[in-house]
């Protein structure tokens, strides 16, 4: 094989490479399937949530802070008792 023959076959492969990498980042972009804010509710389940009772777990929380003398520890400022 000729040097030009060589140079030719490898600018035609890095063409090929270039086009090939376009084409998968262009898709990228594509639009992704989103759920509508109306359809949330009815593909959340309560299962599915972080805090189940939040009132509870805030009462829990409370309780936690002024047991172990952390309050505050968490970003909230003050300490000791957990008296109002």
């Amino acid at each position: 094989m000729t040097a030009r023959k060589i140079q030719s076959m490898a600018v035609m492969a890095v063409i090929a490479i270039s086009c090939l990498l376009c084409c998968l980042l262009l898709s990228a972009c594509a639009q992704k399937p989103w759920v509508r804010p109306y359809d949330r509710l009815n593909l959340a389940q309560p299962v599915m949530a972080v805090d189940r009772h939040p009132v509870a777990s805030s009462y829990e929380h409370h309780v936690y802070q002024a047991r172990e003398g952390a309050r505050g520890a968490e970003g909230g400022a003050g300490g000791g008792c957990g008296c109002n």
